[in-house]
């Protein structure tokens, strides 16, 4: 009894410190809440001026905070708005040709994550390296993959960005390592990548993206630790659209907050529906690894409007009403159109030209992969891609000798290279 009495007394005050109540600012998800005053705003589309951002844009951990300020153009602001809209015009017809039967397997889409590939992309130079987990459709577009390239890989077509051999979750792009399918193995494999700039003396930025889900694996807290041993030039970014699969996360995670997960790493939480918002926090932590000072841990609070991938419906560890609030408060694409046109960046009818521009482009490119010919049904086309080509052994052994494959280079058809062209 008096061990019991003991125990109680001395347990008691961590449990009202566990539940004291704790004071500060939430991080935002409004989309439109950066501010600009519409009398600085040139008439020039490549003239800077200043932006404003929300001071509920970020919530930081042993770190200062970027600057509240953001100096960006017309011209730039415009093209963030034609990307983001592409990126969502893209995924809603990676989504038709999924429910038609022409897309088979995984498909995980962003729709709803614009801001996070986007604002990432324009704060980065092309010789900056992102890598990240299987929802990385808009990623592969912004670092220079077409949308025809990117649909063709989904259809399994020859011209794809990875010859069709990929699919959804593995796709590449000139300083775009994938698109990879096992739950948080990204993470060291960027550790990998800024060990290797740093090696070489490269002064590149990576990215090392991965989901709330991913958050709990034993591999990103050891890349973690690497990392600041070796204080490696790499941003570990946690997209945390509210859900694993279909678990909450604050029934998977003991700590949501995400952007202090590295403990002894600096980290910052960010508004990911903004899309300025992201790319100031990008562009103060590209500078930070690029000083020599080490890795930073990021989380970008964003939110997708579908499920975990298109097997699942979403609405049933969700209420409808819970996506259709963040749809109509919170996207990022309306957030960024508001604000054009209350700073006067762009009229309604330039913003309606971009809109369908964007829409007409993709759908262009989407209608061309629909008509590439699959490929043909032969080993020659099964095996060609297992080794670099050139560098392939006589045969690939089979179960039994009957079942080897003899390479014959001159008999192996070399498929079109897969365009991946510069965003202008």
């Amino acid at each position: 009894m008096l061990a019991r009495t003991f125990r109680s007394s001395a347990a008691a005050p961590l449990r009202r410190n566990a539940y004291a109540p704790t004071f500060r600012r939430a991080v935002t998800t409004d989309a439109a809440s950066s501010h600009a005053d519409p009398e600085t705003v040139p008439t020039e589309d490549d003239k800077p001026f200043e932006v404003r951002l929300s001071d509920e844009s970020f919530e930081t951990y042993e770190l200062d905070p970027p600057p509240y300020t953001l100096q960006t153009t017309k011209k730039e602001l415009k093209q963030m708005y034609y990307d983001m809209v592409a990126v969502r015009r893209m995924e809603m017809a990676a989504d038709r040709l999924y429910k038609e039967k022409k897309i088979r397997g995984f498909c995980h889409l962003s729709t709803g994550q614009e801001a996070v590939a986007v604002g990432i992309e324009h704060a980065l130079d092309r010789e900056d390296h992102v890598i990240t987990a299987y929802r990385c459709h808009g990623f592969a577009m912004m670092r220079g993959g077409t949308v025809k390239s990117i649909i063709g890989e989904l259809l399994g077509r020859r011209e794809g960005i990875a010859y069709g051999k990929g699919g959804s979750m593995h796709m590449f792009a000139p300083g775009f390592f994938g698109g990879n399918g096992i739950v948080g193995a990204q993470v060291p494999v960027g550790a990998g990548l800024a060990f290797a700039n740093q090696y070489m003396g490269k002064k590149n930025t990576t990215i090392a993206l991965y989901g709330d889900g991913a958050s709990n694996q034993g591999q990103v807290f050891e890349a973690f630790n690497m990392a600041k041993l070796w204080n490696l030039p790499v941003i570990f970014g946690c997209e945390n659209n509210k859900y694993g699969m279909g678990t909450a996360a604050n029934r998977a995670a003991a700590l949501t907050d995400y952007y202090k997960r590295g403990q002894y790493i600096p980290g910052l939480k960010i508004n990911g529906m903004d899309v300025l918002a992201t790319k100031a926090a990008v562009q103060y932590g590209k500078e930070w690894t690029q000083a020599g000072k080490g890795p930073l841990v990021y989380e970008y609070v964003t939110y997708r409007y579908g499920g975990h991938s298109m097997s699942d419906p979403g609405t049933t560890y969700r209420t409808r009403e819970e996506i259709q609030r963040m749809r109509s408060t919170n996207d990022p694409i309306a957030g960024l159109k508001q604000k054009l046109l209350d700073w006067g960046v762009t009229s309604e009818e330039e913003l309606k030209s971009i809109d369908k521009e964007a829409r007409s482009n993709v759908d262009k490119e989407v209608a061309e992969a629909e008509a590439m010919e699959p490929p043909e049904p032969t080993a020659q086309i099964l095996f060609e891609d297992i080794y670099v080509r050139g560098s392939e052994p006589d045969f690939m052994r089979g179960r039994i000798p009957e079942e080897n494959f003899y390479y014959t280079q001159a008999d192996i058809p070399v498929p079109k290279e897969a365009p991946a062209v510069a965003r202008t």
